[in-house]
């Protein structure tokens, strides 16, 4: 299919120097089928970013990036598909009687005369390349057609052969839709896609940075097949719809090994589907590069060194703990230490480090696996989590016969996992003598470095820190503006805010004496242990993050 209005497109970029007459006739001996601009090209002599701009100006017209552009259900309704596949159009928006439209030919005049008069609208048409019309039409309508295997090409080169063999014609959309839209949140840096069934549609979201972002969803009809490609994907049974199950997927995009945990559990509207997709290539496995500021790095690292004892990361679901953990691991594994983990799932393969996956269907429990772990004679033991008392039981036992320990618990903030393990059976002499250190953290969105900019903080934001005019006098406060590589939020990244607490003979003493959370907690302040909004306020000060962001993460937060 030629994509330009050949002879006339050409004269346009002719006019504004961007080829030559000699690059013309060449593409005129040899264009076969192809059209010259398409020549053009495919010899790689011009790109359709720099058509599209040269049109737009030429016939002073807009020219739009799909890919970021807001488009509205409305249009989208009101023009079929049939049509839009035709004219080679992606509708944008109506309003009144005037219909917008996305197009790569202003020269097609034609083709906004039939749409107009089908329709029955006034059309207005803005630019875009063809191939960005092309994934456009495969995003919103959610169907593949033979005029679009460069499309599907791309997405199939990264996923594994043996899923597209034996595959019906009646398949191929879905399976192409479904490898977009794992692409897609990809090329986002999306950590988990959420594939929801509604009452009457179906939602797709991303979450990018800790937040959930809402993209436009396949058509409601294609839910049943989208969700049995994923579980078919994942290793799972189709056939099994009033259970949850677990599975994982194996890929490899854009010469990345990537892996995704997939979960499905059943809902009013159907099965809901969540992929985690675990980059091994991006893992951050430094603790400089986790957010630690100087002075914190310095006694975490002392900390690592002991021979033995209990190091407890803490913080809810998603707050990084895992990712503290194995940079931590990565900072002590060397060739003469034998460092074994126990872990439900292993997320990320580290090199030197023998991992243990948790089997609880063949009996295969973290308590399990600590009391065999401890015969292979390791010297610093990594444990998931401390989910029960046994666990926890097994851990003080190992950090006081000479390993060192690393684990998280689920509390709000350092003091709180002292009284958690006491509250699960602990004894309290125990705790005080196994824990060198627990640490609290939360994640905050990094502003974004290409949108960055200086502004001026309302006084109630200062003031919801519990910070005066006094201490902010020379302080340069940060936001990100929004821009293409952040996807408009103003954020790239996230990283660590922290609260360490050194379990001195002090807190031991109080651990002895069964002190409440809230009593330790002011004594470690008071002996110089920075809180987690306070790490946030120094964070703030370095331009790294905003003030909205440290609140977002630190609210209901006790100081």
């Amino acid at each position: 299919m030629i994509k330009y209005n050949t002879e006339m497109v050409a004269d346009v970029l002719l006019e504004y120097g961007l080829i030559t007459p000699a690059q013309i006739k060449e593409a005129r001996m040899h264009g076969g089928n192809k059209g010259v601009v398409d020549q053009l090209i495919s010899k790689e002599y011009i790109d359709e970013e720099e058509i599209i701009k040269a049109l737009a100006k030429h016939f002073s017209l807009e020219c739009i990036d799909l890919s970021s552009a807001v488009i509205q259900k409305e249009a989208l309704s009101l023009v079929p598909y049939d049509i839009a596949k035709r004219y080679h159009i992606i509708p944008i928006k109506i309003s009144q009687d005037i219909l917008t439209i996305a197009m790569s030919d202003p020269l097609k005049v034609d083709a906004v005369d039939a749409i107009s008069f089908r329709l029955k609208k006034t059309v207005d048409i803005v630019l875009a390349s063809y191939t960005d019309i092309k994934e456009a039409l495969v995003k919103y309508y959610g169907v593949i057609d033979e005029d679009q295997k460069d499309i599907i090409q791309k997405v199939d080169e990264d996923l594994p052969k043996e899923d597209f063999d034996d595959v019906s014609t009646e398949d191929a959309p879905v399976i192409k839709l479904v490898s977009m839209i794992i692409m897609e949140a990809f090329r986002m840096r999306a950590s988990d896609i959420h594939l929801e069934p509604l009452e009457k549609r179906f939602r797709v979201r991303y979450r990018i940075d800790g937040i959930l972002y809402e993209v436009e969803g396949p058509p409601k009809r294609l839910q049943s097949a989208i969700i049995s490609r994923v579980k078919i994907m994942a290793n799972m049974s189709i056939a099994e719809k009033r259970l949850p199950q677990d599975g994982r997927i194996r890929l490899r995009i854009m010469a990345k090994d990537i892996d995704l945990r997939v979960s499905t559990i059943p809902s009013t509207h159907g099965e809901s589907v969540v992929m985690r997709i675990l980059d091994k290539t991006s893992l951050v496995l430094g603790l400089a590069q986790m957010g630690f500021l100087h002075e914190d790095e310095k006694k975490f690292k002392d900390l690592i060194k002991f021979p033995n004892g209990i190091i407890l990361i803490t913080g809810p679901t998603g707050s990084g703990k895992t990712t503290t953990l194995y940079a931590c691991l990565n900072e002590i594994n060397r060739p003469d230490r034998k460092i074994i983990t126990v872990e439900d799932p292993i997320e990320y393969q580290i090199q030197g480090i023998n991992q243990v996956q948790v089997q609880a269907k063949i009996g295969l429990s973290f308590a399990n696996v600590l009391r065999s772990m401890l015969r292979q004679a390791p010297n610093i033991i990594m444990i998931g989590e401390i989910r029960d008392l046994e666990t926890a039981n097994i851990a003080v036992n190992a950090s006081l016969t000479g390993h060192l320990v690393f684990s998280t618990l689920h509390t709000n903030d350092a003091p709180g996992a002292i009284t958690r393990l006491i509250d699960r059976g602990v004894k309290p002499f125990l705790v005080a003598s196994s824990i060198r250190a627990i640490c609290a953290q939360r994640l905050v969105r990094k502003i974004c470095s290409e949108c960055k900019e200086e502004y001026n903080p309302r006084l109630d934001e200062i003031e919801s820190l519990g910070l005066s005019q006094q201490q902010i006098k020379k302080v340069k406060f940060y936001r990100g503006k929004g821009c293409a590589d952040c996807n408009n939020t103003g954020f790239s990244g996230r990283i660590g805010i922290f609260e360490l607490l050194l379990i001195d003979q002090e807190i031991q003493k109080m651990i002895y004496q069964k002190m409440s959370s809230n009593e330790i907690r002011k004594r470690a302040r008071q002996l110089g242990m920075k809180t987690l909004r306070e790490d946030g306020i120094m964070k703030i000060f370095g331009g790294i993050t905003t003030i909205n962001e440290v609140l977002r993460v630190t609210q209901g937060y006790e100081e």
